[in-house]
């Protein structure tokens, strides 16, 4: 029991000390050259979790670019996220006693009807920002929704360095291509070295191992191609290459992520 006691009041003080370094952190400004708001000053008058909020216009807005971590929201089967609370919390300290103006950089609503916005208060305050930088939240991008992603990756990246929020928990961690099996339907990170890119019609393959019906796969289609090209990106000279991205995993052979877009994925050291 005292044992128990003590395990409890280690977890509590690491949480305090989470907590606290996540309060160090400067707020993040809405980028100049970003997306003026089209809409302005509306009150907020719930928090669903750590990126959904209600305005009391009764609309629901989905914070675009990034997930943080869920909370069950009477789901069945769906189990509370590490820091799924905090998150929330975070978000309801942000906004609270504030109007929050809404900033849209591409598709404006989701199949639910939701805002899909970016989210900045009066004083400039940039909201996603803001959580991205306390670790409260990853980057999750859409092929529809492009803008600011590079500034956001930039944002996680140093969070993660510095081991804020959910990047002190290893259910957040970055995978490797080999234990993917483990992480099918759920969105993650995974980072390794490309074993070979070869190209199938109008899909390139990026293969993390030597058997492409077991080993891990980003897989980028007809649609996505066109998009790399436009960025003067050619995945195939990613062979041999450190690259890490991001999304969901699926089984199709071996574990594999479908990549929409150039932003899902990161050479690394370059």
């Amino acid at each position: 029991m005292d044992i128990c006691r003590a395990l409890i009041r280690l977890l509590a003080l690491c949480l305090s000390v989470l907590l606290s370094d996540m309060k160090k952190v400067q707020a993040i400004e809405w980028p100049q050259a970003a997306p003026t708001a089209t809409i302005k000053n509306q009150a907020v008058t719930e928090i669903v979790d750590g990126d959904t909020l209600m305005l009391a216009s009764g609309k629901e807005v989905r914070l675009v670019g990034i997930q943080a971590p869920k909370l069950p929201l009477g789901r069945a089967g769906f189990g509370k996220w590490p820091l799924a609370g905090e998150s929330r919390r975070t978000l309801q300290t942000l906004t609270a006693g504030h109007t929050v103006s809404l900033h849209f950089g591409g598709r404006r609503e989701d199949r639910y009807r939701r805002y899909l916005a970016h989210l900045t208060l009066p004083d400039g305050t940039w909201i996603q920002g803001d959580l991205l930088a306390t670790g409260m939240a990853r980057v999750y991008s859409f092929k529809d929704n492009r803008k600011l992603i590079s500034e956001m990756l930039a944002l996680e990246r140093t969070s993660r360095q510095d081991r804020r929020g959910i990047w002190a928990l290893p259910y957040y961690r970055i995978r490797n291509p080999s234990e993917t099996w483990n992480d099918i339907d759920s969105f993650q990170l995974v980072e390794g070295r490309v074993v070979d890119a070869a190209r199938v019609r109008n899909v390139v393959y990026l293969n993390f191992g030597p058997d492409w019906r077991t080993d891990f796969t980003f897989r980028i289609g007809r649609s996505a191609l066109r998009l790399f090209e436009r960025a003067n990106i050619d995945p195939l000279t990613f062979s041999g290459r450190a690259v890490r991205g991001r999304g969901w995993i699926k089984l199709q052979n071996g574990p594999l992520i479908e990549i929409t877009h150039p932003e899902q994925l990161e050479l690394l050291g370059e």
